[in-house]
């Protein structure tokens, strides 16, 4: 789709993240200027967008770093949050109409930030929303409950203690209005705060 657009050269592709940040520095060595990757969350067993959006913002790529577009199906809270975090300049859905994907693919390589409708408005939710926020590593801790972990399982993935897990679930459940595991997981869910089941 993006090859036929004019102004935009597809100069690369890459299976997962690690291989694109083998890409990059290949292009980068043949002379190849890179304006902007357009990167997807997920992709097989290699590594996600948002670790290789961190790592290409961070230069790890061994090149000045491009910006990161992020083209995905998923517009949970979780996923918008990590990916800007991590440095992406702008984050669109793969079921936008083709011209809004191609004006977002430019404003990003041109310093500007691209976001999709869906996205912008969740964002601007969260900020007008009275309620709690629940914070980056509360998001992180919900979707392990949501695996199934028990609370010293989740504290040996996160390198806190159990005292820890269990302070957090408790400002995870005052801020979601809940007094469980299983309400907190489905009002997460509900609100798109994390994915649900098989998403």
């Amino acid at each position: 789709m993006l090859a036929g657009f004019p102004g935009i050269d597809v100069v690369g592709e890459a299976s997962d993240g690690g291989a694109a940040l083998v890409e990059l520095s290949k292009l980068h060595i043949l002379g190849e200027p890179v304006d902007l990757v357009l990167m997807d969350l997920q992709m097989g067993s290699g590594m996600d967008g948002v670790t290789a959006t961190a790592k290409i913002e961070a230069g790890e790529a061994g090149i000045p770093p491009p910006p990161v577009l992020i083209l995905t199906t998923y517009d949970n809270d979780a996923d918008i949050l990590a990916a800007i975090e991590a440095g992406a300049s702008g984050y669109m859905l793969k079921d936008a109409p083709p011209d809004q994907i191609r004006q977002a693919v430019v404003s990003a390589a041109a310093g500007q930030t691209a976001l999709a409708p869906e996205v912008a408005a969740r964002l601007m939710g969260r900020i007008r929303n009275p309620m709690p926020v629940l914070s980056g590593r509360e998001v992180q801790l919900v979707e392990l409950l949501a695996t199934g972990m028990s609370n010293r399982a989740i504290a040996r993935q996160l390198f806190i203690s159990e005292a820890t897990v269990k302070t957090h679930l408790v400002h995870i459940y005052a801020k979601l209005g809940v007094d469980n595991r299983t309400a907190a997981i489905a009002a997460a869910t509900q609100r798109r705060i994390i994915r649900g089941l098989g998403e």
